[in-house]
């Protein structure tokens, strides 16, 4: 019997449907290669990127069955993930937020997703990474999705030949034009960069790079300054990349792979001129230990180490 249209559709759907699952694996038992399964990961997300939620909330949101989403959050409870806090507007709700313990779970999954689909959109181009992700938007459109436009998507990776030279230009060019620093801050620049590269040790450093329709559009550097001291240098987001939360990524990730290498500290040097980076390692925990004056790159200038002490687990 032949088969009609809307049968072979449906078939071709299936068939997506069974290699994208494959591709991304979720099937494995533990998702991102983890004791949590994928309905896990998923409500640890929501609890991660929302202000207090209550079960209600995600159960809708998520199409969970609640008597399953509350077996999920009781398991969250036991092991130390999740704390929960009777609402002041309906004493018969609670509102839950992940512990320390929670977010640093979180935190590790969302790093590994992140490398994973890094890593897949790697094997392509620019242009196939562009066609993947227009089609990825027009899937999300049809079936009903809320497609963010006006905020594209971007990737992190580490670097590759060619990064260095692109860090080194953009550095000397931006803090030229938003600073008037001369070309002496290029050239500390360029020393940091043939550092890393000569001496690198790719289990106690890293560099990220991000990258937005196939274009350079930030760098971080995590680099070892002694066994228990990682230095965070050279961040940088394009200014037609910033607001989409670059910048607290690069740092987040400098602190994640920091506390992953057995890092204690991590410490940095920056100026109090540097607005925006200065509130982002605020965000992430840093402390001002110590500021002086200086002349540099043709300014009047306050440098200021930071520093973020890493707690052991």
């Amino acid at each position: 019997m032949a088969t009609t249209r809307h049968e072979r559709s449906v078939a071709a759907v299936r068939h997506f449907n069974r290699f994208y699952t494959q591709k991304i694996g979720v099937l494995h038992e533990g998702h991102l290669e983890s004791d949590f399964s994928l309905t896990e990961v998923r409500v640890l997300y929501e609890l991660a990127n929302r202000e207090k939620p209550t079960a209600a909330e995600l159960s809708r949101d998520l199409a969970l069955d609640p008597g399953y989403l509350s077996r999920v959050l009781r398991g969250f409870g036991s092991r130390g993930l999740m704390a929960r806090e009777r609402s002041e507007a309906d004493g018969r709700q609670s509102l839950m937020r992940l512990t320390r313990r929670g977010q640093d779970a979180f935190a590790r999954l969302n790093a590994r997703s992140s490398d994973e689909v890094g890593a897949l959109l790697a094997r392509l181009s620019p242009t196939g990474q562009r066609r993947l992700l227009d089609a990825m938007r027009t899937i999300e459109e049809l079936l009903g999705g809320k497609v963010e436009t006006e905020k594209a998507p971007y990737l992190l990776r580490q670097h590759r030949p060619g990064d260095m030279g692109w860090v080194v230009q953009r550095h000397g060019a931006l803090y030229f034009q938003e600073y008037g620093w001369d070309e002496r801050f290029e050239a500390l620049v360029a020393s940091i960069a043939a550092k890393f590269i000569q001496e690198y040790e790719p289990k106690r450093e890293r560099c990220w790079i991000a990258e937005r329709d196939g274009e350079n559009v930030g760098s971080v550097f995590l680099v070892q300054e002694s066994k228990t001291v990682a230095k965070l240098r050279l961040l940088l987001v394009e200014p037609s990349a910033r607001g989409l939360g670059i910048g607290s990524r690069l740092v987040g990730e400098c602190v994640r792979f920091a506390r992953e290498a057995g890092y204690r500290k991590v410490r940095l040097w920056t100026n109090d001129v540097l607005h925006a980076a200065r509130h982002l390692y605020e965000q992430a925990g840093f402390v001002l230990v110590h500021s002086e004056p200086h002349n540099s790159f043709g300014h009047g200038l306050v440098g200021e180490t930071w520093e973020l002490k890493l707690p052991r687990h």
